[in-house]
């Protein structure tokens, strides 16, 4: 705590990335990983479940610096629209799969990216690699199973039986690769990167329409009485975020409660490179200009999902003459995490990914149960540290315009 307590009551807006799961997990994560965090830290916090109307959500009770306050945790759900961008079927998904790969290497996208952090972008590759393998581990399974009618029965019929067992053979393996995705992550992973090169970085009508509703939940929490209204957007939310804020200001409906902004593990990069991303670049721009809500950007090296220490303005070219934001700092991951726990994460990359949420058993200055639940604001509790000294700011996007 750097300075007397300003906040009592705090409201938290959670932004997921491109996830598909119940957000009973946030919940989850958050009550065990607070749990485990108060006790290495050495203050008080306890969940409760969620009263009142709103989003799916939980009530928070944190005594912190001697300094007692409430949360009011809402996740702002876009699962459902997730889920049926997934609902595709296996010939679907490989032709999604050429269009990605398209998108990303007819433009230059992906080498340009590959130039900011290799991580993001061979966890992008992943999906394009593993899909293929299964393709042709099916087809070689299909051709091996094929050949024994052509060689025992021969002639026409072999042939015939050849093709069926052959085409059989080829949509089992692959409905057996499928039904395991759940520990491959490659139809997940294939359907997150195509959900944003499918329409050039722009934002499906539908998605719009949710932010639009996430950005009246937000201007109905300033009439809630509470001291901190903090947007929080992990991975793909981060972008979300971006435009849900840049428009909330842009039409001077920020006008009560202080609003702070906290983006976790971005990918901006991933959607702002793309052609048509220009209303990205264009909140990118406005956002890194005002001073109306500090924006936090935390990132670190040890999460190979994201663009680390990216500074996500600067590296896609819309940084303007007068930018304030974001504050790039690193979660630091090998030095907030003990090396006894660092090796224990270090090849769970989903998990990593996760890190930003959870507890660090050697924490530094960066504590996300103290952001979301503690007695100062995100501005006054980061007002005086410094950027990542490492963050990286070059622009390296073909396409930086922001309009149509």
């Amino acid at each position: 705590m750097t300075g007397p307590q300003t906040v009592k009551r705090r409201k938290v807006f959670y932004v997921p990335g491109y996830d598909p799961i119940h957000p009973r997990r946030y919940r989850e994560l958050y009550r065990r990983e607070s749990a485990d965090q108060a006790q290495i830290s050495g203050y008080e916090i306890s969940q409760t479940a969620k009263s009142g109307k709103g989003g799916y959500g939980w009530h928070v009770s944190a005594k912190i610096d001697g300094c007692e306050t409430q949360a009011d945790v809402e996740v702002l759900v876009w699962s459902d629209i997730v889920r049926g961008s997934m609902s595709q079927t296996i010939p679907a998904t490989y032709a999604r799969l050429l269009r990605t790969a398209y998108e990303y290497i007819a433009t230059g996208a992906l080498f340009r990216l590959m130039r900011l952090r290799k991580g993001p972008v061979i966890a992008a590759l992943y999906p394009v690699g593993m899909l293929l393998l299964q393709l042709f581990v099916a087809i070689g399974i299909g051709s091996a199973v094929a050949a024994i009618p052509v060689n025992v029965v021969g002639g026409i019929l072999g042939t015939v039986i050849a093709i069926g067992a052959f085409a059989a053979i080829v949509v089992l393996v692959l409905r057996w690769f499928k039904s395991i995705d759940g520990k491959l992550f490659a139809y997940y992973l294939m359907h997150d990167y195509a959900y944003s090169a499918h329409w050039r970085g722009a934002n499906p009508p539908q998605l719009e329409t949710r932010m639009a509703e996430f950005a009246g939940s937000i201007i109905a929490a300033q009439e809630q009485g509470y001291d901190e209204i903090l947007v929080v957007g992990h991975s793909s939310g981060a972008h979300l975020s971006v435009s849900i804020l840049a428009d909330l200001l842009r039409a001077d409906h920020l006008n009560g409660t202080p609003v702070s902004f906290l983006s976790l593990g971005q990918v901006i990069p991933m959607v702002s490179f793309l052609r048509d991303a220009w209303r990205l670049r264009a909140d990118l721009e406005f956002m890194a200009a005002q001073d109306q809500i500090a924006w936090v950007d935390v990132t670190a090296p040890g999460d190979g999902c994201a663009f680390a220490l990216c500074d996500p303005v600067s590296v896609t070219g819309v940084a303007p003459q007068d930018k304030k934001w974001p504050l790039v700092m690193s979660a630091a991951f090998t030095q907030s995490l003990s090396a006894a726990r660092w090796k224990e994460l270090r090849w769970k990359f989903f998990r990593l990914h996760f890190q930003y949420l959870c507890a660090f058993d050697r924490p530094k200055d960066y504590d996300y149960f103290q952001i979301t639940a503690g007695p100062i604001t995100l501005r006054e509790r980061y007002a005086d540290r410094p950027p990542s000294r490492s963050r990286k700011e070059t622009p390296a996007s073909r396409f930086i315009s922001v309009a149509p």
